[in-house]
């Protein structure tokens, strides 16, 4: 038997678990990432007093002021990604590595004399990765009567009850030729919830999920999978004047890729289970796995603005600022459920039809400051400061269809600007050879009342699971060697980020699923390139 649900346009909190956007696909789709040239990397990439990379194009395009030579280099980068979870159950781990291409790029420069006020002009076009998305993590193992996984106090279940009840008007019906997911404003969890039994009519016209308080006891599991990549290709623009001043001004098209597959597992013991013909709940136990499918892809373009300054030789101030990057993005989602009951309803499948949508994504502005000193001729140290206003993202429509005015409020009250700090060093052993090594700290965007579970957290489409990221450190080193106009460069980099998994939003007081997993990467990058 298959139910149908249809609905009149659900209210309050139900809109949003409708919208097409929420919050935490804007702060989803802009992560922080250390990525560029091998030389830029192994100094925690502490470049925006010192420019004279190909890195700098996509970060302080002053940088490129600092050329008197042309340059042409290219970068590839080897991934090995480590998530681990630990619970009282067990650890789980995922494993995967990746080869990227982050950078190549070319920079011509002009020597105009030292006679000259502009002492040289400098072009650049590069592409850099400047972000991936690519993890994996999972919690718990099986499915069905054998599921093994963390407990659990509540049932995803009774959260899609609670707002599917708070919609006036809903009633269920049979009808042929009738598709909800496209025919009706219903929510599309709800839906899918109801197809499956996952939520089911009480007598007080509203729905009551699987778990009975004080009762029922039951485990969850979950797998997450991301991948995708931003890429941005540059074209800037600079010049030294006279050997004091470096100015450079940079334009950006960034290309956006994210996939997104996510399963949620849930087994309730002695909970509210449909009867033997579904007209009424039993006490019985139920298994249910909730599968997400989710690819966002767009393109978007960017400003950049920067300038260094060398007021003495040993000393380099710099600064720089990036406009937002102005996204026009295209999103698909889908979702099915596999259930189980006590009650005859065995190996059942339910799934939603294809959604999608069109949407455009104001990123974080980014300003950034650092200061770098030259020792001896030969070492240099340099510190930079960056700033990224998280709480400044905005969603709109690429119509008029609707205002995301809900959406953008929760942008403002989930997060926060956030702060990072970079420092580098670098030592000449030789005219050849050098050592590099950098620390890096990236303050978390999110703010403490959404971590928390002080607010209650929308999400988009049919998945109510999100992940905060917490703080994200790097270590860094580095060797590099230089032979006439050849250079090689290596670095090392290790990145240890904080994150927390939440199944769905705290609700009414009930505390939902989450837990703490780390993600480590370690990278090994190497550059090589031409100075002619």
């Amino acid at each position: 038997m298959k139910k149908i649900l249809v609905s009149a346009i659900l209210a309050g909190g139900a809109i949003s678990m409708a919208s097409a956007q929420s919050a935490v696909d804007a702060y989803t789709l802009n992560p922080t990432d250390l990525r560029g040239t091998a030389r830029y990397m192994s100094m925690a990439g502490a470049f925006t007093a010192l420019g004279g990379d190909l890195s700098t194009l996509t970060q302080n395009p002053a940088g490129i002021g600092v050329y008197r030579k042309s340059e042409v280099g290219i970068t590839v980068d080897f991934n090995m990604t480590h998530s681990n979870v630990s619970t009282n159950v067990a650890d789980f781990k995922d494993n995967n590595t990746h080869v990227y291409c982050n950078n190549f790029g070319y920079i011509g420069s002009i020597n105009l004399g030292n006679n000259s006020t502009l002492r040289s002009f400098n072009w650049g076009a590069s592409f850099n990765r400047v972000a991936t998305f690519d993890r994996t993590f999972h919690i718990g193992e099986g499915s069905g009567a054998n599921y093994v996984g963390p407990s659990i106090n509540t049932s995803l279940s009774n959260y899609i009850a609670s707002f599917t009840t708070a919609a006036p008007g809903v009633l269920n019906a049979y009808q042929d030729n009738y598709n909800p997911y496209i025919d009706s404003d219903a929510d599309w969890l709800s839906i899918l919830a109801y197809n499956s039994y996952i939520i089911n009519p009480s007598n007080n016209d509203g729905y009551n999920g699987l778990w009975r308080d004080g009762q029922s006891t039951g485990d969850m599991g979950a797998w997450v999978r991301e991948r995708g990549h931003i890429d941005e290709y540059n074209i800037d623009f600079g010049g030294n004047v006279l050997d004091v001043v470096y100015w450079g001004l940079g334009f950006g098209v960034t290309d956006l890729t994210y996939t997104q597959e996510s399963d949620y597992d849930e087994k309730v013991y002695n909970g509210r289970v449909p009867n033997s013909n579904a007209t009424s709940t039993v006490v019985g136990d139920s298994y249910f796995n909730l599968m997400n499918n989710k690819r966002v892809t767009g393109t978007g373009y960017n400003f950049k603005v920067g300038v260094i300054v060398k007021p003495i030789n040993e000393v380099r101030i710099g600064v720089a600022i990036h406009t937002p990057t102005y996204y026009s993005l295209s999103q698909s989602f889908d979702a099915s459920t596999n259930f189980d009951y006590s009650t005859g309803y065995d190996n059942m499948y339910e799934d939603t039809k294809p959604g999608y949508f069109d949407w455009r994504l104001r990123s974080p502005w980014r300003m950034m400051f650092g200061v770098a000193g030259v020792i001896g001729g030969r070492g240099i140290i340099s510190v930079d400061y960056e700033h990224d206003a998280y709480d400044a993202m905005h969603i709109s429509d690429r119509g008029i269809r609707y205002n995301y005015g809900p959406e953008n409020k929760d942008i403002k009250d989930y997060f926060q600007g956030s702060n990072t700090i970079r420092i580098g060093a670098e030592y000449r052993l030789t005219p050849s050879f050098s050592v590099r090594a950098g620390y890096s700290y990236v303050a978390s965007s999110v703010k403490s009342q959404a971590e928390n579970g002080a607010l209650e957290i929308y999400t988009s489409g049919t998945n109510p699971a999100y992940v905060f990221n917490k703080d994200t450190q790097y270590i860094t080193l580095g060797l590099g060697y230089r032979f006439k106009s050849f250079y090689a460069d290596a670095a090392y980099v290790y990145k240890n980020r904080k994150s927390t998994y939440h199944a769905f939003t705290d609700y009414l007081g009930v505390k939902a699923p989450s837990f703490d997993f780390n993600d480590i990467n370690n990278n090994i990058v190497l550059s090589v390139g031409l100075k002619f």
